[in-house]
């Protein structure tokens, strides 16, 4: 881009430096749960995780491929339709930007959900800290991307 400082849209200078302290423990937070689910805990075990609001023995792999995949695939295209926006200026592209930020909310919920229900059923030991990762990933990703940004960008 052009102007790079675009991308921070409204978000006063003065908050920056927090912001990306924040995204730092966002990262953390995200590692966390990706070591415990994936490395960590018995590939049988996770299997059996099921949603909150579900009952059942099996499928724990694939609920975590959506919650994953609802963060990896659009925080991978948000700068691309941000910078795109502000290229374009059309007044239906803020729409992209902000479902695509959604969806990385919901992933952020998804992931912490499944946390929680395998924190409830014991699966495994340690089952409180993907919930600790899942609200620090929720920091950046839900209050500061998902509202704060949303709200304060110059649409």
């Amino acid at each position: 881009m052009d102007n790079p400082e675009l991308l921070w849209g409204g978000i006063p200078e003065s908050w920056q430096p927090l912001n990306v302290a924040c995204m730092f423990i966002a990262t953390i937070g995200f590692l966390i749960m990706w070591w415990y689910f994936l490395y960590r805990w018995d590939a049988a075990a996770v299997e059996t995780v099921q949603w909150p609001w579900t009952s059942g023995n099996d499928g724990g792999h694939t609920r975590l491929l959506i919650a994953f995949l609802l963060i990896l695939i659009p925080s991978c295209l948000w700068l691309e339709l941000t910078a795109f926006h502000v290229r374009t200026d059309y007044s239906w592209t803020k729409w992209l930007v902000i479902g695509n930020l959604l969806l990385v909310c919901l992933g952020n919920i998804l992931l912490g959900m499944f946390a929680l229900s395998a924190h409830q059923n014991k699966i495994q030991p340690g089952t409180i800290w993907p919930i600790i990762g899942a609200m620090m990933f929720a920091i950046q990703v839900i209050i500061n991307d998902g509202i704060l940004w949303v709200l304060k960008y110059p649409w």
